[in-house]
């Protein structure tokens, strides 16, 4: 079990650089949301510390990167992106059997017989079926988000629809541009079943065109990528090009192959944003953080604090303050949440739950004052079947839920 993780303050500080933004004093009655402590007026020693907080959702330039390829497609010249399809203009996705286990289809899109789906037409069909939603992208082994971001697209069934199937369909998998290279290769897989409906008021897998408010650019997988809403990174394939419809009744994602599960759904964790690396003796200590929010919800985050002195300390926990919803959004036109997001109310553009399943939140927390020493501070999440963090779901070939460490000193100047 990853039960916990050791980390130095300044790691999620070079991670965020965070810019200004001002989280509302939103009370959770005015959103008719279940009372999260998120109201209460913060300390002026806290709420300094949350003016400088990083935004909701992740600017273009602060989402990290973990493509794969080489060269990494993002990082073609234009010319080559276009005679291999990575611009709007040119871009096109082929819908196809799997000639080993084949599935029934009376119209495979195909560029042979010049029906490949083609970017005008998924806007086409985005003017009818287009869906919007939030979603925090997460790779499966590594413990920092890469990013919060407002995701649009088209529901992968309608193109699907479009090969009007018939029978022998169990999966559909799917894979991207890999340098025309098949060792490059990077595919992800679902069961039909998922694609076709959405369980539990989950948004649905979609064709992704856009991302807060603009079109997906080449680093984020545009023109096209895959957009899993509760799954890890990995399933969210960047620079579609291919979906394959199978009669296969087992996943055949690349990662199987890493010893990953690959039908895990993002999990409930905390981390820190900002810490003291030093404090005075009995000088309060202001701590920020996140919050994701997994399938398994979220109710509590909560802190603790150790002396490295100490001896079989006692596991003490204080619950920190969920932060109420932002009033501006940022990096989204006007810093307001369209109307029509999945999630969100039309008319008051206020998250219709908080916390909101599969994205992030934030919390603070203004600790008492300790004696000189050395201490290592420590926060998890509580979800909302009671599990403490990493529980319920510990392993860490599943996703990330390790306890995070972090170390700082009580000193006088």
């Amino acid at each position: 079990m990853n039960g916990a993780r050791r980390i130095s303050s300044a790691a999620h500080h070079a991670w965020t650089r965070r810019h200004f933004l001002r989280l509302g004093a939103v009370g959770a009655a005015a959103l008719n949301l279940p009372p999260t402590g998120a109201a209460e007026p913060l300390p002026p020693e806290l709420a300094r510390t949350v003016e400088s907080l990083e935004p909701f959702f992740t600017p273009p330039d602060k989402f990290r990167d973990v493509s794969r390829g080489k060269p990494l497609p993002h990082s073609l010249p234009e010319d080559k992106k276009r005679i291999v399809g990575l611009t709007r203009e040119t871009w096109k996705l082929e819908v196809i059997s799997d000639p080993e286990n084949p599935a029934s289809l009376r119209n495979p899109l195909t560029h042979k017989t010049g029906t490949a789906l083609d970017f005008p037409r998924l806007l086409q069909l985005g003017e009818k079926h287009s869906v919007r939603f939030a979603k925090m992208m997460t790779c499966l082994n590594i413990g920092c988000p890469l990013g919060m971001g407002l995701w649009e697209g088209v529901p992968l069934r309608e193109v699907i629809a479009l090969t009007q199937p018939r029978e022998n369909l169990r999966r559909v998998f799917y894979y991207g541009y890999h340098n025309d290279d098949p060792a490059q290769m990077f595919r992800s897989s679902l069961p039909i079943d998922r694609v076709l409906e959405d369980p539990f008021d989950l948004p649905p897998v979609i064709l992704c065109y856009k991302l807060n408010g603009a079109w997906l650019d080449s680093e984020r997988g545009g023109p096209v990528r895959m957009v899993v809403p509760e799954a890890y990174g990995f399933k969210s394939v960047k620079w579609l090009t291919h979906l394959v419809l199978t009669n296969l009744f087992h996943a055949n994602d690349t990662y199987a192959n890493d010893n990953n599960n690959v039908e895990s759904w993002l999990k409930t964790f905390a981390a820190t944003l900002s810490i003291p690396k030093s404090v005075k003796p009995g000088e309060s200590i202001p701590v920020t953080g996140y919050a994701q929010v997994g399938l398994s919800g979220l109710t509590r985050v909560q802190v603790s604090i150790q002396s490295d002195a100490a001896v079989n300390p006692p596991d003490e926990w204080t619950d920190a303050q969920i932060l109420a919803p932002p009033r501006n959004w940022g990096h989204l036109p006007e810093g307001k949440i369209p109307p029509g997001t999945m999630g969100f109310d039309d008319v008051t553009g206020a998250p219709r739950t908080w916390p909101m399943r599969l994205a992030k939140v934030h919390w603070a927390v203004l600790l008492p004052g300790r004696p000189a020493g050395h201490y290592t501070f420590r926060c998890r999440t509580i979800d909302e079947k009671g599990a403490a963090q990493p529980l319920p779901r510990p392993f860490k070939n599943s996703g990330h839920s390790a306890i995070e460490l972090t170390e700082f000193t009580v000193k006088e100047s």
